[in-house]
């Protein structure tokens, strides 16, 4: 119960990585506040049914817990549901965003619709969410912060607005901690690895297939599934204990595997001319081996 007297609002939490985070902060004594729009992977649709079972779920097993509904992605949204949060539990003390969609498509066939709907949702429903508790945060001076970033935000075939949002979403949380610091706010990202109905979907399916077919690198399915939500759950609960007191502002691969923390972008070489550049002295100082960096593909 190390978290016994704390609130927390964790944002599409209804099914999935979100739906374990409140179920184990839940267990660790938290009140938690469960919101989840209940739409298809998409974004499509909405349901109140996944959020209700979800807190009613909790409530069963002798915790606390209240659904919300709202559509993360909405400036009022965000508004509300901490109000809610306090006018239920007379506090928030911990927040986390892992709402999310995906409209994956090859980038020379996306449309503005698929770019806008995951931005949206991602990386504007981070800073919705966080900008509605910041001033409650810097007020009661503490807070505990956890955003979700994505292994597909340092580059991954077909998720060219996914990875735009959780690319984003690792610098917002490093500025977030900066912003917030001086008031005793933490702000951290995970980048998870679970199975889950998003990360195992037909079109992630149907790519493995083709890529096998063509001999191209593709993701390993077994894997995959072997990585549970839970893991996560369990991890994204530590970062808001007291045990992870002082760690702020950093990146977590997290996986049933294990959990790594994450490089800080850093230039990694440099080359200095002083009587400044052109084409030619770029062509001869710049070093060959720049061109053999590769990029990062998981492992």
């Amino acid at each position: 119960m190390r978290l016994e007297g704390k609130v927390a609002v964790v944002t599409g939490a209804g099914r999935g990585i979100g739906q374990t985070e409140a179920e184990c902060l839940a267990k660790a004594g938290a009140a938690v506040v469960v919101n989840d729009f209940g739409g298809g992977a998409d974004g499509s649709g909405a349901d109140e049914g996944p959020a209700n079972q979800v807190a009613d779920g909790i409530v069963a097993l002798g915790g606390k817990a209240i659904p919300h509904y709202g559509d993360v992605s909405k400036m009022e949204t965000g508004q509300d549901l901490i109000q809610t949060t306090l006018k239920e539990f007379g506090r928030v003390d911990i927040l986390i965003n892992n709402a999310g969609i995906l409209r994956d498509r090859m980038l020379h066939k996306m449309s503005e619709a698929e770019w806008d709907a995951v931005i949206a949702v991602h990386l504007k429903g981070t800073f919705v969410c966080t900008r509605a508790v910041a001033e409650v945060f810097r007020e009661q001076r503490s807070g505990c912060i956890v955003n979700t970033s994505s292994e597909s935000g340092l580059g991954n075939m077909g998720q060219s607005n996914y990875a735009a949002a959780k690319e984003g979403i690792a610098g917002f949380t490093r500025t977030v901690a900066l912003d917030l610091g001086r008031y005793g706010v933490r702000a951290n990202a995970i980048r998870p690895r679970a199975a889950t109905r998003m990360t195992l979907s037909d079109q992630l399916k149907d790519a493995v297939e083709r890529a096998k077919k063509a001999g191209e690198p593709h993701v390993d399915l077994d894997r995959l599934e072997s990585w549970t939500p839970e893991a996560v759950g369990s991890f994204v609960t530590w970062l808001c204990t007291d045990a992870a007191e002082g760690i702020t502002g950093q990146e977590f691969l997290v996986s049933t595997e294990g959990v790594a923390l994450m490089s800080q972008p850093r230039p990694i070489d440099n080359v200095s001319l002083e009587e400044g550049w052109d084409l030619d002295k770029l062509d001869a100082n710049l070093p060959g081996d720049w061109k053999l960096i590769e990029p990062y593909h998981g492992g």
